[in-house]
């Protein structure tokens, strides 16, 4: 692959990431507001159901990135 097309890549890859992970920082912030008992009502296992299913999002984008690293590391070569 030509190394600027390979370097546009990159660039692409940079500007959306940062500002996808932005946009989910933003959203965990504004998710934290909803902790004040003054404004809302919630039980743990509300707040378990939450951030487990939270990190089973995480986990599973997490692991489309590893699957996609791992195939670089298995092209066959003498």
């Amino acid at each position: 692959m030509p190394a600027k097309k390979k370097n546009l890549k990159r660039v692409r890859f940079e500007k959306v990431a940062a500002k996808r992970v932005e946009k989910i920082l933003h959203y965990l912030d504004l998710l934290g507001n909803c902790s004040n008992r003054n404004n809302y009502e919630y039980t743990s296992a509300d707040v378990e159901k939450m951030f487990r299913e939270i990190q089973k999002a995480i986990n599973n984008s997490k692991s489309r990135f590893g699957i996609e690293l791992s195939k670089q590391n298995k092209q066959f070569k003498f």
